[in-house]
């Protein structure tokens, strides 16, 4: 069993903790296109004891225990999720830049906003499904908002996750539909596991909708997402690499003190869902 501090140095011998900075002017090129073979962390790594009490557990019962587990959190508000994502999404190569999730592009921290070319939060569980907008809570839970092109977050919209459709202007490798959205291959996996912790995270005990995935896509309002059959697959072609995991791990230590479970445990995906 590996401790956060062995996880933190085998994820800086991987790179991923950036040495110098390049100051940037305008956004770099595609991340994904320059770091080719990234590579794909221990997946047994377990933080210390943070799951005790799972040990046996499965299906709804192990659900319900990562519930109470991952529920003991800091609750971030809208204005301090700008200065997470700043340190959760840091591009590996230059720490004055961050990398929008779907585009993949390397982008200056300081372009955050709200006009094109900026980049803002995009909810990858989107707001309408479950109608939390951006309230404290599941509206401000890193585990689920990530940077993007403004131009990008607006095209995908509350579109439901699936395969299939046309090419996103300015995100060449998604594609998009009238009712689904593709992200690019590198991060499916990303997108599977943070909406699977939204499922758990959110139960309806909190004062907030009881969040599920399920197996369709046009839930609209509904909270609801789908479709479920896509994301497993996703989980398992792109297992937590170690970006994903530096990500999960900034989140828990600095942040909201709180994990994601599916990046921990990507088997648990099976095992729940």
């Amino acid at each position: 069993m590996r401790t956060r501090s062995t996880l933190l140095r085998a994820v800086a011998g991987l790179g991923v903790v950036a040495l110098a900075v390049t100051p940037a002017v305008v956004a770099g090129p595609s991340y994904a296109a320059s770091h080719p073979a990234v590579a794909h962390a221990d997946p047994s790594a377990d933080p210390g004891d943070y799951y005790a009490g799972t040990d046996g557990l499965s299906g709804a019962a192990l659900k319900a225990k990562l519930h109470e587990i991952i529920s003991k959190q800091t609750v971030l508000s809208y204005d301090g999720v700008w200065d997470a994502l700043k340190d959760t999404d840091q591009d590996p190569a230059n720490s004055s830049n961050v990398i929008e999730i779907y585009s993949g592009r390397s982008t200056p921290k300081t372009n955050n906003g709200g006009d094109p070319d900026n980049w803002n939060r995009e909810h990858v569980w989107a707001k309408s499904h479950g109608g939390f907008d951006t309230v404290p809570g599941p509206g401000t839970d890193v585990h689920h908002l990530r940077p993007e092109d403004v131009s990008v977050n607006a095209d995908r919209g509350n579109l439901d996750f699936d395969n299939g459709g046309s090419a996103v202007d300015q995100c060449a490798d998604c594609l998009s539909d009238a009712d689904s959205w593709e992200p690019r291959d590198a991060v499916k996996g990303d997108v599977a596991r943070m909406i699977f912790y939204m499922a758990v995270r959110y139960e309806g005990d909190d004062a907030f909708a009881n969040l599920e995935v399920n197996d369709r896509v046009g839930n609209g309002t509904a909270p609801n997402i789908g479709t479920l059959s896509t994301l497993k697959a996703w989980s398992q072609q792109d297992p937590p690499d170690a970006f994903e995991q530096r990500r999960n791990e900034v989140i828990f230590t600095t942040w909201q003190h709180n994990r994601n479970p599916f990046v921990d445990h990507p088997e648990w995906v099976a095992s729940i869902f």
